[in-house]
């Protein structure tokens, strides 16, 4: 009993009753800022719609693994657990097991890169990887360089470390899928940059089979790109999951093999054996190794060791290699159906990109055609593809789709190209019903690999 006789419940004021909150996120408030750019990937958002069985999806990059020995991964796996399961079972090391690095040098030796295992970090996909060089490089807002379209992972994850996009052009180069970054854009946003005193931290490319252009840089093209990364102390990371699945001709040198310290190397297993391992990793110079390996430790202690093993096990028993001439076969096939197919069905006025490689075609429309205001009706005419503004970090693409080649089979490409060619052709009549037109210098109007159709 308090003084006086009163209980404390009649000394302290009575509570305000608390409000209700009717917000769908309570937590909205305290989120950091950094929060506040991450938006959900224009792709997955796709993935409920383009999964329907009378979809035929154009859409999604997912590697087609089906012919993938499943029994010698079987055995592989059986043979791992029975000798080796405590160890795979366990923790690991932040950098990744020795002998799986060993073999990434030996990988990454058909490219032309001669690396030192102690200088590779094994990540979770080289998304991670990218994730953790943009943390140890990037502080909010700094200016990263990338190609205009980009990789719509890597803008993600450039957006989520608050930094800048630059888009840097590309053109198509040569018949053949020659083409990719122009060396002389990139001195331009340069000099730009630096007359405003902006930190340029890299840039960041995709010189194989161009995730969403389907382009490729050729040898010339490389060595003029690093020139002016030299000229202007510039650094530069180098995505390469498609590197080695080209259709015609041997891999070119890495741009890591034409420069070992200045380029800072990403690869992936995902798309030469099987995505659900989620093993990637970083070829870096020693330093910055370092620092990767710190930032991979807090981040996830180690890379998943099971994988690792898993991997290792499957590059010391099975043909690797053959294996990887067995996918681009399959490929290179549907590549053919879905160049085929666009030939035969969009319209005159349509272009689009001939890889050599990789997974993707990107198709510039006819004028007065949107892209992302067009998907609606493709999806409801049972075709999906990714609009061109997934791929762009300022608004612009929407006279541009991405379209994948690499899962449907060749029955289902020709298909949904007939469908797509059907939704391209309504659009073109209301255009012309109404009289839209494009505006000048709008959002059909971006740089980019110019599509050409021979």
């Amino acid at each position: 009993m308090a003084a006086g006789g009163r209980t404390p419940a009649e000394i302290l004021p009575a509570a305000e009753p608390r409000a209700r909150d009717t917000r769908l996120d309570a937590w909205v408030d305290r989120y950091a800022a950094r929060t506040h750019q991450m938006t959900a990937s224009a792709i997955r958002a796709l993935f409920a719609v383009a999964n329907r069985p009378e979809v035929v999806s154009l859409a999604g990059g997912m590697p087609n693994i089906a012919d993938l020995p499943l029994d010698v991964v079987g055995d592989a796996l059986h043979k791992l657990v029975l000798t080796n399961g405590t160890q795979a079972m366990q923790y690991g090391s932040g950098q990744g097991e020795p002998m799986l690095r060993q073999q990434i040098c030996e990988v990454m030796r058909l490219e032309g890169i001669d690396a030192d295992p102690d200088d590779v970090t094994v990540t979770v996909g080289s998304q991670q990887g990218l994730d953790l060089i943009t943390r140890i490089f990037c502080d909010p807002g700094d200016v990263v360089l990338a190609e205009a379209p980009s990789y719509v992972g890597a803008l993600g994850v450039f957006r989520g470390y608050q930094c800048d996009v630059v888009h840097v052009g590309m053109d198509d180069g040569s018949p053949g899928g020659s083409g990719g970054l122009s060396p002389q854009a990139l001195r331009e946003a340069l000099v730009s940059l630096q007359a405003t005193r902006r930190r340029v931290k890299f840039l960041y490319t995709i010189p194989n089979f161009h995730n969403p252009a389907g382009v490729t840089q050729d040898l010339q093209r490389r060595r003029e790109l690093l020139a002016v990364a030299e000229e202007f102390d510039l650094m530069v990371v180098e995505d390469n999951p498609y590197g080695l699945l080209g259709f015609d001709a041997a891999p070119l040198p890495a741009l890591r093999a034409l420069n070992s310290e200045r380029v800072i190397y990403l690869g992936s297993f995902s798309k030469t054996f099987a995505p659900g391992f989620r093993i990637g990793w970083v070829l870096a110079p020693h330093a910055v190794k370092d620092k990767l390996v710190l930032a991979q430790e807090s981040a996830v202690l180690c890379p998943p060791v099971f994988s690792q093993f898993a991997v290792s096990s499957y590059l010391s028993a099975h043909d690797w290699q053959g294996q990887i001439k067995v996918f681009s076969e399959l490929y290179r096939e549907r590549r053919d159906a879905m160049l085929t197919g666009l030939s035969d069905h969009l319209p005159a006025s349509t272009t689009w990109t001939r890889p050599a490689g990789g997974f993707f075609v990107w198709v510039r429309l006819p004028a007065g055609v949107d892209s992302q205001a067009m998907l609606p009706r493709a999806v409801g005419a049972r075709v999906a593809y990714v609009p061109g503004t997934a791929f762009y970090s300022d608004g612009f693409g929407s006279a541009y789709m991405r379209l994948s080649y690499c899962f449907p089979t060749p029955e289902r490409i020709r298909e949904g190209t007939r469908r797509l060619g059907e939704v391209i052709a309504h659009e073109l009549d209301l255009a012309e019903l109404f009289g839209t037109t494009p505006a000048v210098g709008g959002r059909n109007v971006t740089p980019g690999p110019s599509a050409n159709q021979s």
